[in-house]
């Protein structure tokens, strides 16, 4: 579970004092709350983890990959994999934990590769993840020498999946487990007009909210003085005024809200006072990237486009397209 104070002490150390005066108070009030539904049962698959013993923790072909250095048995693996799937769907990864291979829903290491270019470097800064998911790119942040990394993301099942990687992960390199915090909140809970992180991400949240202009001026009070912001969202192709509010659903999603143009999300930004606004990808979301597997056995992206045309959801309306700016607070 999370240690509050463990929590706090970090928070304290990287210039977070106003956060760090109420951490305790939030995490108490998220736990409780998890401890309805699944929790209890994810709980004890964290806790009925078997050891997979010291080792090494690299990249291999995307995945996060952790390299005991004694391969464990067949019998181990496999308790290892059924302690591992108790926490489905694995929707972020993908993760690879000795032999047992995590192929998650997206292939988020594919938005990775388009985002890291454009980065400026990570190394020692303090940096904030919003609606991380269960850390999969938070572990990639701080593999590329960030200082420190916070992600948050309210999906308890997501806070799950971090605390088992984590878990799993400390007696390979204790240094890199102390450097990814995953804490149960969203951006509401941050505490506001910090002004001190370095890097804030958004990546897959702004089409969700319904007040999108409010987002942007919250990422932008993280930021410090010449921080960078990375906002990695959906678009449609169009004119800068040009803007798709779904009727109903978008993709079989309730909760999409606001839709733009990536010329009417540059204006956006610059209105919200970010300055030096680039568009630096934009990639049409393919069943490659996103899709069903056995990690993630629900409905995915296949099934939320127009059988008969997959340029069109299944409501009719253009198919996912992603697109990734930065900006400067």
């Amino acid at each position: 579970m999370i240690d509050a104070s463990q929590v706090a002490a970090m928070l304290r150390a990287n210039g977070l004092e106003a956060w760090s005066e109420c951490i305790t108070v939030q995490l108490d009030r998220a736990l409780e709350q998890q401890r309805h539904g699944d929790w209890d049962r994810w709980q004890d698959a964290i806790d009925g983890l078997p050891s997979i013993g010291e080792g090494a923790v690299a990249c291999v072909d995307g995945a996060i990959a952790l390299q005991p250095a004694q391969t464990p048995d067949a019998a181990k693996l496999a308790e290892l994999a059924q302690r591992l799937k108790e926490m489905h769907p694995w929707r972020k990864g993908p993760f690879r934990i000795a032999d047992v291979h995590i192929d998650t829903e997206w292939r988020s290491d594919w938005k990775w590769d388009r985002v890291l270019p454009h980065l400026a470097p990570l190394q020692d800064r303090l940096v904030l993840d919003v609606g991380c998911g269960n850390g999969y790119h938070c572990w990639r942040i701080a593999m590329d020498g960030a200082r420190q990394v916070i992600g948050i993301d309210p999906t308890n099942v997501f806070l799950a999946q971090f605390l088992t990687i984590r878990k799993l992960l400390a007696p390979m390199d204790a240094d890199l487990a102390q450097r990814v915090e995953l804490l149960p909140f969203g951006i509401e809970d941050v505490p506001a007009k910090l002004k001190r992180f370095d890097t804030v991400f958004s990546m897959g949240v702004l089409y969700h909210r319904r007040s999108p202009i409010d987002h942007l001026y919250e990422l932008r009070d993280t930021l410090r003085p010449g921080g960078q912001l990375v906002l990695e969202t959906l678009v449609i192709e169009g004119p800068d005024d040009q803007l798709l509010v779904p009727k109903g659903r978008y993709a079989k999603m309730r909760n999409v809200w606001f839709i733009p143009t990536t010329g009417m999300l540059h204006n956006w930004l610059e209105r919200c006072g970010f300055s030096s606004v680039q568009v630096v990808d934009v990639t049409p979301t393919g069943t490659d990237e996103q899709r069903a597997t056995s990690w993630m056995t629900f409905e995915s992206l296949a099934d939320f486009l127009d059988p008969a045309d997959n340029g069109l959801t299944i409501e009719g309306y253009p198919a996912p397209r992603r697109a990734v700016l930065i900006a400067e607070a």
